[in-house]
């Protein structure tokens, strides 16, 4: 694809688009996933491909991902768009579409199945992230909009868990690493994120206690005693759940003041900077980058 000329400002981008220029610069910043070009005074232009790229990363973000994962998905995708890319993509989506029919009629053999064929094709990541992130958020979206009952949603969604869950199970544990709990903040029910999160700690040997969706008052506190962890992770996806979440770690931190407290998640990301100065220390981060470097500073204390 040709570069083409730049011709839109941020100011016009964020028009179409209908996303702050303070947001732009900052993914820009952080993912360096477009390169605007500047004008004679200085001001960034971007282009048509420019502009469809933020599009899709959009689109991506309005279906549940975060936005690194999206800028992952986009070099995943980049990295296969010569001759391989159309096959590939309509092959996540056919096996989605019929992983999808099969969820719906609670055909569980069809369903291990087809997620056994994505797992011989695709890689553990794409598999997760592609195929059962986006059929975990459309199964969430078909139940609120009334298309699909409880039972169907309940058996399609812990069918996907359980299957993220037995996967992450099968890497081994080191001894040697801490032991950890992971949850969604209260009120939350996208618990994406956190699964894609505890997958990424138990390839790296850790043990974690995967609690999902957000518990009941006070549960946590029963979970914590009898595992005694060292690490908690709290996700947060919803703004109108980031202070519960953040009331939350700082009554766990009164109870347990050695547990070490991780926060992740959009909403904890997207926080107000004086916020963000204020929890610096807990704020786990959106990318793998982030996760190795807020863990490594931490493992080091165990050493």
């Amino acid at each position: 694809m040709g570069n083409g000329a730049g011709k839109y400002n941020i100011k016009a981008v964020s028009k179409i688009l209908g996303i702050q220029p303070g947001t732009l610069r900052a993914w820009e910043r952080r993912y360096q996933m477009i390169a605007p070009v500047r004008n004679e005074s200085g001001h960034r232009l971007y282009t048509e491909e420019h502009v469809e790229i933020l599009r899709w990363l959009i689109s991506k973000i309005n279906q549940g991902f975060t936005i690194s994962q999206a800028v992952s998905l986009l070099e995943n995708s980049a990295l296969s768009m010569e001759k391989t890319e159309v096959p590939r993509r309509d092959m996540v989506d056919e096996i989605g579409d019929k992983l999808l029919t099969a969820l719906l009629e609670f055909n569980s053999f069809k369903a291990h199945e087809l997620i056994n064929q994505a797992f011989s094709l695709f890689t553990i990541d794409k598999t997760v992230i592609d195929l059962l992130g986006p059929i975990l958020i459309k199964v969430g979206d078909l139940w609120e909009e009334g298309s699909i009952t409880t039972a169907h949603e309940h058996f399609a969604s812990s069918f996907i868990r359980s299957r993220i869950e037995g996967l992450s199970n099968s890497f081994p544990h080191n001894s040697f690493l801490p032991k950890s709990i992971a949850v969604c903040g209260p009120g939350e029910r996208h618990e994406l994120g956190l699964l894609i999160y505890t997958l990424y700690l138990r390839r790296k040997g850790f043990e974690v206690v995967f609690l999902g969706t957000s518990l009941a008052e006070n549960d946590l506190e029963v979970v914590v005693e009898k595992v005694k962890p060292k690490f908690l992770f709290l996700s947060c996806t919803l703004d109108e759940n980031r202070e519960a979440t953040l009331k939350l770690a700082e009554e766990i931190k009164k109870v347990y003041p050695d547990l070490i407290i991780g926060l992740g998640g959009i909403a904890i990301d997207s926080m107000p900077l004086e916020q963000q100065e204020e929890y610096q220390e807990n704020i786990v981060g959106m990318t793998r980058a982030e996760w190795e470097k807020w863990l490594k500073k931490r493992i080091e204390q165990f050493k």
